[in-house]
């Protein structure tokens, strides 16, 4: 026997369609809510006693296939369940040209089984927890860089309305350093009140690594951009925490 176990999978509960060889359903669907005690039931579905006789002829599923069961396919691999993931598109084009035109879950379920035996699908292969953390952390870092992106644009409009010249003080507008003393500072206002000194003193905070030449150019630099700043005040209230 080439058996098959059919699951279409819906939002509040699946429906299960069993199949022993092709052209051969077994008894009727039925429908698995999304819960633990229900899909332990499942579980037991494939590992009844083995007596032998049709009330028990599920134990059959040795191969232990289903279709498709994406949601819950960590439950399926942790009990060593091999499973096929199947796209809705494939089983929807294939049921409008077998089936009735009718939309229920059972038929669905049906379905997946005979469509099984038509074509040559491979199993789901089962991914390792460090390449689901891979791509789940390239997911984050793509989400990141975006935020960064779109970011940009946007602290260029806000500096441009309160400190323009600021731009030509460092190379990188973006490097930590800048960035820290235009929080710190974010106007001309701000700058004169602090003056050279402090100006120099909180470039060589946040930059240690530089001298402290360097630092005092750096707030020669920031106080010069004052002087060509063309908004003695701020246009708009800038707070910063």
């Amino acid at each position: 026997m080439n058996p098959i176990v059919g699951l279409d999978v819906a939002k509040g509960e699946s429906q299960v369609q069993a199949f022993l060889d092709q052209s051969k359903p077994y008894g009727k669907s039925f429908s698995m809510k999304h819960i633990k005690e229900e899909l332990d039931h499942f579980l037991g579905f494939f590992r009844r006693d083995r007596r032998g006789d049709r009330e028990n002829a599920y134990d059959h599923f040795r191969s232990y296939r289903t279709l498709p069961f994406s949601r819950y396919s960590k439950y399926l691999e942790e009990q060593e369940i091999l499973y096929i993931l199947l796209n809705p598109i494939i089983s929807y084009q294939a049921k409008k040209s077998s089936l009735p035109k009718v939309k229920t879950d059972a038929i669905d379920a049906y379905q997946l089984c005979v469509l099984y035996y038509k074509e040559d699908f491979e199993p789901h292969k089962i991914r390792g927890i460090q390449l689901l953390d891979l791509r789940n952390l390239s997911r984050q870092q793509e989400i990141v860089t975006n935020m960064y992106v779109e970011a940009k644009p946007q602290f260029h409009t806000i500096l441009d309305q309160v400190f323009p010249e600021y731009r030509k003080v460092f190379d990188d507008l973006y490097s930590r350093v800048s960035l820290l003393i235009v929080k710190k500072y974010p106007t001309s206002e701000a700058v004169l009140t602090a003056g050279d000194s402090k100006l120099a003193e909180r470039v060589m905070e946040f930059c240690p690594s530089r001298s402290g030449q360097w630092a005092w150019g750096k707030a020669k630099k920031i106080m010069d951009s004052v002087s060509r700043n063309p908004f003695e005040q701020a246009c708009i209230k800038v707070t910063h925490n």
